[in-house]
């Protein structure tokens, strides 16, 4: 096990690596009770590994990691800062990110019509005069009508076929009444942000988010030669017939060449806590010493407000606590937070001034086991008490 405690935020790669090896020496008592939650998940085979952070004050007051990258016991084991693959985390840490900054630049309205930026949308729902009512609001809310999943890559194997499928999806709902957690309508926003900034998203996250804030270890799309270090996901039976380690889990992603709106961003806690510390920081809590100033306050607030129809808990690409959240019991309403579906997750409470990271490869050997529901709620609620 590695734990660490009030530390400030390594700022490289080299610091990072110090920062892994000082923390080998065990738990900080104060966290005791959240790593015992994390310790016994990895028992009972919730996963085979896991790395975590808090950040509460201005200062990460806990990070480390525990198990290692699959259950044999001659597996690497897990690094505070090792890489996952993290899944939905991508539509807040990359998609969302981009959204806000847009709309802050005054580049990007909520209420602009999807059809106006991507014209095959309507194209493709010529027989659905609703779909013209679709604007960007409705995607970042997942409450645009599209549904919730489509396997396309069990029958298109291209990206252009595949959009363009995304495109011509019929609506199940009205747009604005009913809240689905979407991915074709983050696929379809990933495209409408490119249009938008007049580049590739990954080009644009990584210039204006990842690089500003020092978020080094997240990417799209890893080096061959830097997969080794990445936790793996699964064992594909399914479409690649291989071992996911290092390349997008998500086969719809992974269509897409690894990168698209609602999945395949690769990253750490580290990097994580540093968007995290950014958004509190643009909300008026102290900070710890970041090379950006992002996000401003009414941004935040926007993108942090609820979204129709009533009863959602969605807002403008995050999501906020619920009745038996992942966030467990502690989260403030004035809370924003994602989950992926690898088993990783992050929390952040606008007023406390406090923000959690879980990275975990659960979906180890493959996509049964869904003990991770009960673990998440266990570790937020144990450090928020310990807090």
């Amino acid at each position: 096990m590695t734990s660490e405690t009030a530390v400030p935020i390594a700022e490289s790669a080299a610091e990072s690596t110090r920062f892994a090896a000082k923390s080998a020496f065990g738990a900080a008592g104060t966290f005791a009770a959240a790593h015992k939650v994390l310790e016994d998940a990895i028992t009972a085979r919730a996963f085979p590994g896991c790395a975590f952070g808090v950040l509460a004050g201005g200062r990460i007051v806990d990070h480390g990691a525990l198990g290692r990258f699959i259950y044999e016991a001659d597996s690497p084991a897990v690094l505070p800062n090792t890489v996952f693959d993290v899944a939905s985390l991508t539509k807040v840490a990359a998609t969302t990110a981009a959204a806000m900054l847009l709309n802050q630049r005054g580049l990007l309205d909520p209420a602009t019509l999807v059809g106006d930026l991507l014209p095959g949308f309507i194209v493709g729902h010529g027989h659905e005069p609703i779909a013209r009512q679709v604007t960007l609001r409705h995607l970042l809310a997942h409450n645009s009508g599209l549904p919730a999943y489509v396997d396309f890559f069990r029958t298109h194997s291209t990206p252009a076929r595949l959009f363009r499928a995304c495109l011509e999806l019929p609506l199940e709902a009205a747009p604005g009444t009913r809240a689905e957690y979407s991915d074709p309508g983050f696929i379809l926003l990933g495209k409408a942000l490119e249009v938008i900034a007049g580049e590739y998203l990954p080009q644009f996250v990584h210039r204006e988010i990842f690089d500003p804030l020092g978020m080094n270890s997240s990417a799209f799309c890893p080096r061959l030669s830097a997969r080794h270090a990445i936790a793996p996901t699964e064992i594909d039976n399914s479409l690649r017939f291989r071992t996911i380690q290092g390349e997008v889990q998500d086969e719809n992603a992974f269509i897409l060449h690894g990168a698209a709106g609602h999945a395949g961003l690769f990253s750490n806690v580290s990097d994580l806590l540093r968007l995290a510390a950014e958004i509190l920081a643009g909300s008026g809590h102290p900070s710890i010493a970041q090379p950006a100033r992002l996000f401003e306050r009414t941004t935040i607030e926007r993108f942090a407000q609820r979204q129709e129809p009533t009863g959602s808990s969605r807002a403008l690409g995050w999501d906020t606590p619920s009745e038996n959240s992942s966030s467990g019991r502690h989260f403030s309403p004035h809370s924003i937070g994602h989950l992926g579906f690898s088993g990783c997750s992050l929390w952040i409470d606008l007023d406390a001034g406090i923000a959690v990271v879980l990275l975990t490869n659960r979906t180890w050997p493959d996509r049964a086991n869904q003990a991770i529901r009960q673990v998440r709620p266990a570790f937020h609620d144990a450090i928020r008490e310990a807090l």
